[in-house]
């Protein structure tokens, strides 16, 4: 991801102040990756433990609750990496997946707590965990030029499954928590009043789930093509 902040000799003769620059985004990286590899590795250890005591679902986003909210509000960065240029990535394509997670997290999950125990809530919680380790050990180990393959294959292959399972939860969740907005008239903001606005939650609520209509067929074959591109390039070099 990040490995394009990395120089060559030659730029080293000639921009020394940019070497510098980049060795010491390079090295904030590492740590940031590595912080949120050990945060989401928690998130799923605590969620599993909780399971496998429990023998239930029921309770295990209050075991995870703290890092969640945690570790997926510090995905924020992200988008401030992308901004200033130390990661080569798009600013709109980063900021839309933060904001739909965050969106998901606060103003859904932690907003309507009657939501928190459907097993929806497991699905993309199990999606997000496994992806999100698999993608920060990648990041981490990619600037660190020790990537294996099997990182590479894995983080381009196991998305085909978890992709649709993590999608499946989310829009489950967010249908759960439509009758409880419903009634409880959360965000919502009524006519008349000083601003003259009216805002319905649950109608927005409704228009994010049809999003995914157009969005997840397109970010889905996007990630396929990426796989053949990845995955085919490592095969065809390691066979030269």
């Amino acid at each position: 991801m990040a490995a394009g902040a990395g120089q060559t000799p030659g730029d080293s003769t000639k921009h020394p102040t940019k070497r510098q620059v980049s060795g010491l985004a390079t090295a904030y990286l590492v740590i940031y990756n590595v912080v949120l590899c050990a945060g989401w590795t928690a998130v799923g250890v605590m969620g599993m433990r909780h399971y496998l005591q429990s023998k239930s679902h029921i309770g295990v986003y209050d075991a995870v609750e703290i890092p969640l909210k945690v570790f997926q509000t510090a995905a924020i960065l992200e988008v401030v990496h992308c901004a200033i240029g130390i990661v080569p990535t798009s600013v709109m394509l980063t900021g839309f997946q933060v904001v739909s997670r965050l969106l998901l997290v606060w103003p859904i999950v932690h907003a309507v707590p009657q939501v928190q125990n459907e097993l929806s809530v497991i699905l993309f919680l199990l999606a997000w965990t496994t992806t999100e380790v698999m993608r920060y050990a990648f990041y981490t180990l990619g600037l660190l030029n020790r990537l294996p393959y099997a990182l590479t294959w894995s983080r381009y292959t196991f998305f085909i499954v978890l992709y649709p399972i993590g999608v499946t939860g989310e829009l489950l969740t967010i249908y759960a928590a439509l009758p409880h907005v419903k009634e409880s008239g959360l965000f919502s903001v009524t006519l008349p009043n000083n601003l003259n606005v009216s805002f319905d939650y649950w109608s927005f609520l409704i228009v994010i789930m049809c999003t995914y209509i157009p969005i997840f067929p397109r970010l889905y074959s996007h990630m396929i093509r990426q796989r053949k591109k990845v995955i085919g390039g490592v095969t065809t070099k390691k066979q030269d």
